[in-house]
């Protein structure tokens, strides 16, 4: 599912204006995102929270060069489903018939 047809989705289920949805799904975006830059996590019960790891420094390998590099701390963005969000997804793709095209690589 993309942006566009989670706008339709939730226009059709809701009665707003498709306009009126992608305004209010950008405007969730951005204060998530000025959110989590500012280091503040953002918690939502029963859904999951969007928060910020910070990673190590560590040497990696630049491979065509063979040599070794320093990688720096640094942070990035996460996001963790609440207990329940996971379990439901468990239970409905557990469901789902068997599909060739859904299997991971």
């Amino acid at each position: 599912m993309r942006k566009a047809d989670l706008v339709a989705a939730i226009a059709e289920k809701t009665g707003v204006p498709k306009v009126d949805v992608l305004v209010s799904l950008e405007t969730f975006f951005k204060e998530v995102k000025s959110s989590l830059s500012e280091g503040e996590n953002v918690y939502i019960r029963g859904f999951g929270s969007f928060i910020v790891k910070k990673r190590k420094a560590k040497v990696g390998r630049h491979i065509k060069k063979n040599i070794s590099i320093e990688i720096p701390e640094h942070f990035i963005p996460a996001f963790k489903p609440a207990k329940v969000f996971m379990e439901q997804v468990k239970d409905k793709v557990a469901d789902l018939p068997s599909d060739d095209s859904n299997k991971e690589v």
